[in-house]
């Protein structure tokens, strides 16, 4: 068996699990949150028991060496050489990459000059590699990019109707977000669908941050996320596709720069700003069905319709539809939204849920249409480290 930890490092986080591949079994899996902060919290999952401890941990070098020393201490590995490769998460790969790579000297580069694109995420990302890099300094190292599965992407759909030398000259384009999820989801759609030579699937990736994706016979053809992950549908914080006229506006009647309402566009915005009752859209189905709140009816609402919007316009790029699948903490969990969107688009398109399936709660892989539904609508738990261990192992030859 191989030994392949998946590492998912955020500005202030790192998300860890440890494969045994290729049978794919969790180890162990944890998280570090609050890096750079006294008061951080170090949580790891293994053999049925989480552990949990709270200390300062000041960069991620120290919540790296925490996790190897943990992996050891909880007796998860003998020695640190039992893990065979690392894999790590990258936000933005440009257009540099259209797939998982080995980790060099000009990988690095490219990830480097690219952070001016992500600049809360790809540091985080180099932060964490090095961190690894320097404690497991003879095992292999594989990059997976969230970009990497929308460089299918023809120009028609990844160009802005801006000058062209905004593109040739910056790169301003479609790039997208959540490939690795994306990709995950459309594969075990088209796995339940019986492997079909031809498949049209759409995947709603909906989280915090949320993203849709139109997939035909396996390749992503459009996406909803934009030149940076704040474009698209309405997200928790983030505003998605809003008039571009709205920033000068603001600007001039709120006395704000650009930037400061770029900042309420990413993290005041969306069912926090709509709602004002939090970005949480379990708090926005309790102030629902236990308050009868107004202004939780609504954003609910608008959320619906706006992913409605997506589905409707993927539907008809597609050529039709085969399965639409829901995915990530909102679209795996909230129900209530789940039957919104699906009740928007019902008439048009013939799809109908069952509730009753609809309303079963489970982490396991499920189709929760009506058996007269013209397409299928599954829930599919995504697993974004499975995929960066998947590549680690292929690229590495593990």
């Amino acid at each position: 068996m191989t030994k392949v930890m998946a590492v998912n490092a955020g500005s202030s986080s790192l998300k860890f699990q440890l494969f045994n591949m290729p049978s794919e079994e969790v180890i162990t899996s944890g998280i570090v949150e609050r890096i750079g902060l006294d008061d951080g919290i170090f949580t790891i999952k293994y053999n049925g028991e989480k552990k949990t401890k709270t200390c300062p941990i000041p960069d991620h070098q120290v919540a790296v060496d925490m996790l190897l020393k943990a992996l050891v201490e909880e007796g998860v590995v003998k020695e640190l050489n039992e893990i065979n490769a690392v894999g790590h998460r990258i936000v933005h790969g440009g257009e540099y990459f259209d797939d998982s790579t080995v980790v060099n000297d000009d990988v690095i580069a490219k990830v480097e000059e690219l952070c001016e694109l992500a600049p809360l995420h790809n540091p985080a990302h180099l932060i964490g590699y090095r961190a690894f890099k320097e404690a497991l300094p003879n095992v292999g190292h594989v990059f997976t990019f969230d970009t990497a599965f929308h460089q299918t992407l023809d120009a028609e759909r990844y160009l802005y109707p801006l000058p062209m030398e905004y593109y040739t000259d910056l790169k301003v384009r479609r790039y997208g977000a959540h490939g690795t999820s994306h990709k995950y989801v459309s594969e075990q759609v088209i796995d339940m669908l019986g492997n079909p030579k031809e498949s049209r699937v759409i995947v709603c990736h909906l989280g915090n941050g949320a993203s849709i994706s139109a997939v035909l016979n396996g390749k992503c053809i459009d996406t909803s996320m934009g030149f940076t992950p704040l474009a698209g549908v309405m997200m928790g914080t983030r505003c998605g596709d809003v008039d571009p006229s709205i920033m000068p506006y603001l600007c001039d009647k709120l006395g704000k720069t650009p930037n400061e309402v770029l900042d309420i566009y990413n993290k005041q915005s969306g069912m926090l700003g709509v709602s004002g009752i939090s970005s949480d859209s379990r708090d926005i189905e309790d102030a629902l069905f236990k308050d009868g709140n107004e202004d939780a009816l609504k954003t609910s609402l608008l959320y619906a319709r706006i992913v409605s919007k997506y589905i409707g316009s993927y539907y008809a790029e597609l050529g039709g539809c085969d399965a639409i699948a829901f995915t990530a903490g909102v679209g795996e969990n909230a129900a209530y939204l789940r039957r919104l969107i699906i009740d928007d688009i019902s008439k048009a398109f013939g799809v109908f849920l069952d509730e009753e399936l609809n309303n079963v709660r489970s982490g396991e892989n499920r189709v929760i249409s009506h058996q007269y539904s013209q397409i299928k609508v599954m829930v599919i738990p995504t697993n974004e480290e499975v995929m960066i261990a998947r590549d680690t192992v292929r690229l590495l030859g593990l």
